[in-house]
């Protein structure tokens, strides 16, 4: 399948039996939650992951996801409650309770959040299934009146979340650095970032990794409306870009989100970066052996919109059938995938732009369509060449040779690429792709497979693709 499944690790999956058929069904990358275990409980995890990585013989990617600043209030007296739609209740700093006006009071211990905080603001708890707005301001940036839009149960230390407000909070807390410095130490191969406001985030984060004197990708969670604003800034710096739906649903209008979504994953496309999409994928699949159909169709579309990746959480980490949610996302890949294809109606054409490496990857992905090749083979030690040609979206499989390990698992999370490790020698990197080809089963004589790679001429400064074959086995 050209789609690639991301698979939460859990209890429900942590049997190595139950990852390797995981893998054989199309699962690439591995995602271990930060929120729920640290790097010393996943260590031996990922020590499973590599033992699997070599005995099948595939390239795998373990990607650590960092818990980040989620927002949750205080203890609430006499919770649970039943809240009434149209109920008041009072939100504020801890030293506010005890207020006359507030028979119900909702605790926030990080004053900065209720900074500019506004009547006719909405504010949402237990993970939007209540829905307030402000209505008074009893001590600015102190102490707030909500009105319920709706009813619901009110229980202590639910997540909080203020839809459309610029939170002052950076996206990396000290539990994060602790995580992060850690879960390279045991060998994570890349990072997510939890709600991201800006690209400072992103940087903030790749400066903790260069201190830790390596390189791996960082994928930005879009869970903020602040973010999807500042989508393209973002991407300048991610490496990748999760569609976290989630907490993104909290802060967008339902009715909003699939369009959102259908905006970020073009836009990824476009910047050459991997879209993730996230969350409640397969939900019904934790207790139940199938899904619904409007799951099913949920993931179909993310696939007709082209995302990279989809992503399992609970379905994989805690649910009853694991293995048969990975099965029902490569079963729908089948049907998928041919139909987006025949859709596109072949190679996406770039934007008339001074782009050379777009229009070179371009070209490589006709020539494939005109020469009926079995795949397209790119050799790029940084990857780049690969980027360019899946963001064209050709029919024909991807084989990206590069040196760097690193590189080939950051191209785990890109559509139809399969990655492969190159050799140094020989020097020529079409050599290399060549020898490749000839000694891969995956080929037959009298294939023909399209070749781009670089081969250094008197005037270039730096080894860049610069050239298009066609090679017959």
């Amino acid at each position: 399948m050209r789609t690639k499944i991301v698979a939460t690790l859990g209890p429900a999956s942590m049997d190595q039996a139950i990852m390797k058929e995981m893998v054989h069904l199309g699962v690439r990358v591995f995602r271990l939650n930060f929120s729920h275990a640290d790097a010393a409980h996943f260590g031996p995890v990922v020590q499973k992951i590599r033992a699997l990585e070599a005995e099948t013989g595939v390239c795998l990617t373990v990607m650590g996801d960092l818990c980040g600043p989620k927002i949750r209030i205080g203890e609430v007296k006499g919770s649970p409650l039943q809240i009434r739609k149209g109920a008041y209740v009072c939100l504020g700093t801890p030293d506010m309770a005890g207020h006359k006006e507030c028979e119900i009071f909702i605790s926030l211990d990080v004053p900065e959040l209720l900074e500019g905080l506004a009547e006719g603001m909405p504010v949402s708890l237990s993970d939007g299934m209540l829905q307030f707005t402000v209505v008074r301001v009893l001590e600015q940036d102190r102490l707030f009146v909500l009105e319920a839009q709706n009813g619901g149960i009110l229980t202590s230390n639910k997540g909080i979340a203020f839809p459309g407000k610029t939170l002052r909070v950076a996206a990396m807390t000290e539990k994060d650095r602790r995580d992060l410095h850690q879960g390279l130490d045991i060998g994570i191969d890349a990072v997510a970032l939890s709600f991201v406001q800006c690209k400072e985030d992103i940087e903030d984060l790749k400066a903790e990794i260069t201190q830790h004197g390596t390189w791996i990708p960082v994928v930005a969670k879009i869970e903020r409306r602040n973010a999807v604003d500042q989508l393209e800034s973002i991407l300048e710096v991610a490496d990748a870009i999760m569609v976290a739906r989630g907490d993104l649903g909290l802060e967008c209008s339902p009715a909003e989100l699939p369009i959102i979504q259908k905006k970020m994953l073009r836009a990824c496309r476009h910047a050459q970066k991997p879209a993730i999409v996230a969350t409640q994928m397969l939900l019904s699949m934790v207790k139940n052996p199938v899904p619904t159909r409007a799951e099913s169709t949920d993931v179909a579309n993310a696939m007709l919109d082209g995302a990279d990746c989809v992503m399992l959480s609970e379905e994989t980490a805690i649910g009853s059938y694991p293995v048969e949610a990975v099965r029902f996302i490569s079963e729908i890949a089948e049907h998928a995938e041919p139909y987006y294809l025949e859709r596109i109606g072949g190679p996406f054409a770039p934007k008339p732009e001074k782009n050379p490496p777009k229009f070179l990857a371009y070209s490589a992905c006709l020539m494939a369509d005109n020469a009926e090749s079995a795949a397209i083979v790119c050799h790029s030690t940084t990857g780049a060449t690969a980027r360019y040609i899946c963001s064209r979206r050709p029919a024909q499989p991807i084989y990206a040779m590069t040196t760097d390990a690193r590189v080939m698992r950051w191209l785990n999370f890109f559509w139809n690429i399969t990655p492969v490790e190159s050799p140094h020698e020989p020097r020529s990197h079409q050599k290399r792709a060549e020898q490749f080809i000839h000694d891969s089963s995956m080929f037959v004589p009298g294939n023909s497979v399209i070749i781009a790679s670089g081969q250094a001429t008197p005037g270039m400064g730096t080894v860049m693709t610069n050239e298009i074959k066609i090679y017959y086995k």
